[in-house]
């Protein structure tokens, strides 16, 4: 599946008002711009969701996708405070990390091309930013984890190591979640 196909097949499953539940009660905070769950534990929790490019029809907002699950942000900020961002930068910066993380990136601004042209979004104050530093260096490990579960592995290659190495803490394959999905019937 391509990128685009991605996001068309995201945005086409409709936002279940239980999910924005599950995600306001992980953010602490009600998620704005949510309009899509982009990856699922496998109880069903969200683990990371997508975000409009411009929320509240007025706010531009480039990171399209938001890691929201509270045993992967706190596994994943483990990582940042131990100052693996340096590290990662350096990684960034050559040969075919390099090349890997620029695609990552071009797989980024697509996938919220896309987004916003569903949605009608602009994208004017934007455009070509992506998110957690890409694609010359490494800013924010969440996001670019948030990356991974939406897209899948292959398409971060920092995202894709950040989850291998928190893989002991977080696993979207293995519930560690506080509490299971508990889906109502409709």
């Amino acid at each position: 599946m391509d990128i685009a196909q991605k996001a068309q097949e995201l945005l086409h499953t409709p936002l279940d008002p239980h999910d924005v539940a599950v995600v306001e009660q992980q953010l602490g905070r009600f998620p704005r711009g949510m309009v899509a769950v982009g990856a699922r534990c496998v109880c069903g929790n969200p683990l990371a969701v997508v975000t409009r490019p411009l929320v509240d029809g007025k706010i531009p907002f480039p990171t399209t996708c938001y890691l929201t699950s509270l045993q992967a942000v706190k596994a994943v900020s483990k990582l940042e405070a131990a100052g693996e961002m340096a590290q990662y930068s350096e990684q960034v910066s050559q040969g075919e990390m390099h090349e890997r993380y620029e695609a990552a990136h071009q797989a980024y601004l697509a996938f919220r091309d896309e987004v916003a042209r569903i949605l009608g979004d602009s994208q004017e104050h934007i455009l070509g930013i992506s998110a957690g530093g890409m694609p010359v260096r490494v800013k924010c490990l969440h996001a670019l984890v948030g990356q991974s579960l939406v897209m899948g592995p292959g398409v971060n290659p920092v995202g894709d190591d950040v989850l291998h190495r928190v893989q002991a803490e977080f696993d979207p394959a293995v519930c560690r979640c506080a509490e299971p999905y508990q889906h109502s019937e409709q």
